[in-house]
């Protein structure tokens, strides 16, 4: 008779998610930076504040590129930098980016601490994550939870949409704006970036895949830009097209339900002849659908990339042509 496999107690359950933290913690922790503001400050999401403050952010190159929100700097006359080995640091805005709420900065240094991107597309509900940050100016605290939800949309406190991002139940406070969002393997999957008003464990972060091309034009020294087409839409599920009759389960379904025009006039999407009721179902070959929304799809080609739609129009399918334009910066 076969010995039976002995039963996994709690105290080695625990001795395992232990492991698995404090991991993420010794690989990415001296990455992870404070950053003071001087001067006037805009409000930002979740928190808002006005004159001076801080944030977080995480060094991403050992050149000292570092990575944290657009609010956290954005209107600051002068960036401070303090390292885990307790050096200071002048930083120089590189590049913001409003619509996604991001922002790259640098110091001046060889050889730093420095973490690593993972892919926002491969996590999973449920999936362990950890934050890094500097809440209420305790530095390099460390919080963990797991993956709430995947492809929320919710407005910030300036008006602006934020798509696509990532909610968690890790416990987030102001000062842990900017900060990394950790997946086990110890990448970086997210950039935190606000919390919920009147709530508790409900935190949001900026998945890296949107933030990722931002990163490469502000290294490239190029002026940040986010792709556009100009319509409006909703994204379809199971529901979604359960309740209004659509003939697939995913995609991009060009429409307002009657509220105002599905398609912006003079936009890219007009140009190559997008129509209201239209459903974008791939783009360049790739399923829009939950684990590739339209924007985060998008975002991988820059402005003035011609790419090709997927479309069903009236239940057949349709190829366009569609040249990306450039993300207006007044855009609501």
């Amino acid at each position: 008779m076969a010995a039976s496999t002995p039963a996994v107690t709690d105290g080695e359950l625990l001795d395992a998610y232990s492991s698995a933290v404090t991991s993420v913690v010794d690989a990415v922790g001296p990455a992870v930076v404070s950053i003071s503001v001087r001067g006037p400050q805009s409000a930002g999401p979740g928190w808002g504040r006005r004159g001076g403050g801080s944030g977080s952010g995480v060094i991403f190159t050992p050149d000292g590129y570092i990575l944290t929100n657009a609010h956290v700097v954005r209107g600051g006359a002068r960036l401070e930098v303090a390292l885990t080995d307790g050096s200071t640091h002048t930083a120089q805005v590189c590049g913001i980016d409003p619509a996604t709420d991001t922002a790259v900065i640098r110091i001046e240094g060889s050889g730093l601490p420095h973490a690593h991107f993972g892919e926002s597309a491969k996590l999973r509900v449920g999936q362990l994550c950890i934050a890094i940050g500097n809440p209420l100016g305790f530095s390099s605290t460390v919080s963990a939870g797991v993956v709430s939800a995947l492809g929320r949309n919710m407005r910030a406190q300036d008006g602006r949409l934020m798509e696509n991002i990532i909610q968690s139940d890790v416990a987030l406070n102001p000062g842990n704006s900017g900060g990394p969002l950790v997946d086990a393997s110890g990448t970086i999957v997210g950039i935190n970036t606000a919390i919920a008003s009147d709530a508790n464990g409900i935190g949001f972060a900026i998945p890296i895949d949107i933030a990722r091309p931002i990163l490469e034009q502000a290294l490239r020294g190029d002026e940040l830009a986010r792709p556009w087409i100009g319509i409006r839409f909703t994204s379809v599920d199971l529901q979604v097209q359960e309740s209004n009759n659509l003939p697939v389960d995913h995609g991009a379904w060009v429409t307002t339900n009657g509220q105002g025009e599905s398609i912006i006039a003079n936009s890219p999407a007009a140009s190559a002849g997008l129509q209201d009721g239209d459903i974008i179902t791939a783009i360049e070959g790739t399923a829009v659908d939950q684990e590739h929304p339209l924007d985060a799809l998008l975002v991988r080609y820059p402005p003035g990339t011609t790419i090709t739609l997927s479309v069903l129009r009236g239940g057949q399918p349709v190829d366009l042509k569609l040249t990306l334009g450039t993300r207006p910066e007044n855009l609501g």
